[in-house]
């Protein structure tokens, strides 16, 4: 187990009015499962990984992430987390523009102050593990959707995380950009990651060892469906 949530919720003030984003959760994420969050939008399920991720904390009950107690912890301890506990893949790959390939995955080396020699083996080995070598030097713009997927997920796993997030990684793809990314995650998950994966798409459970369904604030376990 990598994170936990024991009777978590969120919820935010707007004027004279309570909305609950979240409702108190028991919730484990663990190493070495690809789980899935499933449900439509504004269910939820985004604020279940936000909390997961530590961007923000519960409004009530406990977190737990890498044995820290995630309510204890000041936003800069957060920050560091964040940085070397957590890989994050998102819908729009929020890859830098001016960048190539590779210095787009070799950020987050630099933000943790790594040394140039072991940011380059990291670097190497991150874009080996999602078959992207060949495409270091190239700029996003001249990669496909699922290319610039892939190479959001080499930038989550070049600080070494133990976790990866992913907020609808697919949406944007094509049906074999999507079969690719969703095996690299499943990869991963074999390899000893958690990975939890944000969608609200049926067909991406055929690559789940779990999933849950999130819907008006409420967090339910569900059976997966492997069938296509």
């Amino acid at each position: 187990m990598i994170a936990e949530l024991k009777g978590a919720g969120k919820e935010y003030k707007t004027g004279d009015q309570t909305i609950v984003a979240l409702q108190p959760t028991d919730f484990q994420l663990n190493e070495g499962e690809l789980t899935l969050i499933i449900g439509p939008s504004g269910s939820g399920k985004t604020t279940l990984l936000s909390m997961l991720g530590c961007v923000i904390y519960p409004s009530y009950g406990d977190l737990w992430v890498d044995g820290k107690h995630i309510n204890e912890l000041k936003e800069r301890q957060l920050a560091r987390l964040r940085l070397e506990t957590i890989g994050f893949v998102f819908q729009s790959f929020n890859l830098l523009a001016p960048l190539s390939a590779e210095e787009n995955v070799e950020l987050p080396l630099k933000l943790l102050e790594v040394g140039k020699v072991e940011r380059k083996r990291r670097v190497q080995k991150a874009l080996e593990t999602v078959g992207m070598t060949d495409r270091r030097k190239s700029l996003p713009k001249v990669l496909s959707g699922g290319q610039q997927q892939r190479i959001a997920i080499a930038r989550a796993l070049v600080t070494e995380p133990k976790m990866v997030l992913c907020d609808e990684p697919t949406a944007s793809l094509d049906k074999d950009s999507l079969v690719v990314v969703m095996k690299e995650l499943q990869s991963l998950a074999r390899q000893g990651k958690a990975v939890a994966v944000v969608t609200h798409d049926p067909r991406l459970q055929q690559y789940a060892d779990r999933a849950v369904e999130v819907k008006n604030g409420f967090v339910t376990p569900i059976a997966l469906n492997k069938v296509d």
